[in-house]
Parts: structure tokens; C-alpha cells; sequence
């Protein structure tokens, strides 16, 4: 099924079930009001919550036209939101530029950081960017909802509390995260609110194309309306979805609503190698960041500049049918 958090004027928004061609939707609020509140009882709720996203796509219940620019993001703001590695060529990209080698542990034992949760973008609210100095980047990730996660969850069992998939932005600011790490104590400034896509679906909804959990689809990110990445999730994943949720379940439960994503989603060229653009026939990237590690490794210096006011990003994956499956998350930068 599909589930969306419309703005009906509270911090949480109001749930509603979305048909599969995502024109319609229902309120849930006599389920659940809220996603959080969904979550939290999910084990006597997602009967209902199916049943009544069976009646939507028959038109057998009151439904209204779903606009996803009236979408908050489905959780618009969560109890944790935690952001892996999974993959590590993004990763390889970044430290071959400034003539580093990546630990072999990173290999075995996946790169987190925590984020802020209190408030996500909406999937088309703008960015807000205040000094062009920052160096906006957006970073193409999937991410999942969990519910409650015991401490020191084996990986086989981490896959069965993953309820919801959504796509990510997460917004980041290059040219603040090297003075932050130097410190030692990781990102804060230079990871502001993430956004997420106006819909997050459980695992089934995805048919064949949940597979070992990951997504075995591209993510389509576009800048300033061209094709800029078409990377698969399925493809060069070093980890998956049930490997990062163990992780970040080692030393503590997870609480219903947890979120925790797979990083920039990244594939290697068809040489092994670094990838290459879209126009020339390869994946792309989901972030500019990748594309100027690439520029300084071949030409000795990055090119392609980072996001400023006026730029545009849109985030989306599409099924075997070319449907969306989650929406899209479209965001203008803007000078504040």
C-alpha cells in the first residue's frame, strides 16, 4: 500500500492511503490520525490500512484528487533519522580526490551519521540556502521507516521491521562538512533538513523490485530539467537496508519511526571505473559532489559548480511501466 501525511494545519499532518496510480487518496484518520501514530501500532492498524487502500483503488470509499504538493513529507518529523553507506563507490569517489585510501573496514562495517529530525523539508518545499559559499548539494538516497527494533537485531530479522520505503534529498553543504569532520565530531551544520518524497509504500508494493532489501530500480535525479542521474539501487550496493538497520540497532532499540537511509545512491561505470554523465550513456550521480570528484581526478580540478538560487532538483523513481512509484521530490534553491 501507499501512505501520505497531507498538511491539515498540525506538526504531523494527517494520514491518508494513496491508490497505486497515486490521483487519489482517503483520509485514515479513523485508523490512525497520523503516520507516527500508524507506526506505533502497526501490528493492528496495517490490516485496517490495507483494506482501505484495497477500497481506494476500487472507488468504493470517498476519495479525493492527492496533489503531492500538499504532501509534507511522510513523516514530517521523526523520533530518529540516521543516514548509512551503502554505496561505497560514492564513498571511494570523494577520498581518491583528496588522495585518500578508504579503510578496509568501511568494506564490513558501514560509515552513519545521525541527522536532524525535528523538521524535514516538505518533497516540494524550497531550499533555502544562505550563503552560495556553503556549497548546496543534493543527494539522491532511499531510506526506510521502521518500527520497533530490539537491540542487537541479527540482519536476517532487521528486513521484517522495515515497513515503509521513500525516497531522500538530503541536503548537504559541501563546503562546511571538511571543517566539521576535522573536528571529530561529524556533521551538524553541513547536513541542514533533509526532504523526503510526498509517498512512502511497504516493501510488497514494489513487487520484484524488492529484492534482498534493496530497490532494484534507478533513481532518476534531474537537474535543472536534464536527465543528471539514473544510478540503480539495486546495483553496487555494498550494503543493504537490513545490514544498516542492524547497524544502527548494535548498541540501542530503534523506535517505531526510526528512519535510516542508504546514502547517495552510486554506480560504478561499465569499465569498474568511475561513472560517467547521462548525456555520454552512463548512470549519472545522484549528487554534483560526485561528478566534481570525478572532474578533479581527470582534469586535476572540479568544474561543475554546486547548487545556487534558481537551481532546481527532482527526485523519482519510476516502475518497469514507467509509473511513479513514490512521487517526486522537486525543490528550488532560494536565497535567504
Amino acid at each position: 500500500m501507499k501512505l501520505a501525511t497531507l498538511d491539515n494545519g498540525t506538526r504531523d499532518g494527517m494520514l491518508v492511503v494513496v491508490s497505486k496510480d497515486l490521483t487519489r487518496c482517503c483520509a485514515a484518520g479513523y485508523i490512525a490520525p497520523t503516520m507516527q501514530a500508524a507506526l506505533d501500532n502497526w501490528e493492528r492498524v496495517a490490516p485496517e490500512l490495507e483494506v482501505l487502500a484495497r477500497d481506494v483503488e476500487h472507488e468504493t470509499v470517498p476519495c479525493e484528487r492527492f496533489h503531492e504538493r500538499q504532501a509534507h513529507s511522510p513523516l514530517p518529523r521523526a523520533y530518529q533519522w540516521a543516514d548509512g553507506s551503502a554505496y561505497i563507490n560514492h564513498v571511494e569517489l570523494v577520498r581518491q580526490a583528496r588522495g585518500a585510501k578508504v579503510p578496509e573496514s568501511f568494506y564490513s562495517d558501514p560509515l552513519m551519521y545521525q541527522g536532524g529530525s525535528d523538521s524535514f523539508l516538505r518533497p516540494r518545499q524550497d531550499i533555502p540556502l544562505g550563503d552560495p559559499a556553503w556549497g548546496c548539494d543534493m543527494e539522491g538516497e532511499i531510506a526506510c521507516i521502521t518500527g520497533d527494533v530490539p537491540m542487537g537485531v541479527s540482519v536476517e530479522d532487521a528486513a521484517s521491521h522495515i515497513r515503509l520505503l521513500m525516497l531522500v534529498n538530503d541536503v548537504s553543504l559541501r563546503g562546511l562538512i571538511p571543517a566539521e569532520l576535522e573536528k571529530g565530531f561529524g556533521f551538524f551544520q553541513s547536513k541542514p533538513a533533509s526532504a523526503f518524497s510526498p509517498v512512502a509504500v511497504t516493501p510488497n508494493e514494489l513487487g520484484d523490485a524488492w529484492k534482498d532489501a534493496l530497490i532494484h530500480l534507478p533513481l532518476m535525479v534531474d537537474y535543472n530539467g536534464a536527465p543528471f542521474g539514473r544510478a540503480n539501487a539495486g546495483v553496487d550496493a555494498t550494503f543493504n537496508l537490513a545490514q544498516l538497520v542492524a547497524h544502527a540497532a548494535k548498541t540501542r532499540n530503534l523506535a517505531a519511526g526510526t528512519i535510516i537511509g542508504t546514502g547517495t545512491v552510486s554506480n560504478k561505470g561499465a569499465d569498474g571505473g568511475a561513472g560517467t554523465p547521462v548525456a555520454e550513456g552512463g548512470a549519472g550521480y545522484s549528487c554534483i559532489a560526485e561528478i566534481r570528484m570525478i572532474e578533479t581526478i581527470r582534469d586535476g580540478a572540479a568544474k561543475t559548480p554546486f547548487m545556487q538560487a534558481g537551481d532546481t532538483v527532482r527526485i523519482e523513481m519510476r516502475d518497469e511501466h514507467n509509473h511513479s512509484i513514490f512521487g517526486a521530490i522537486e525543490q528550488h534553491v532560494v536565497a535567504v
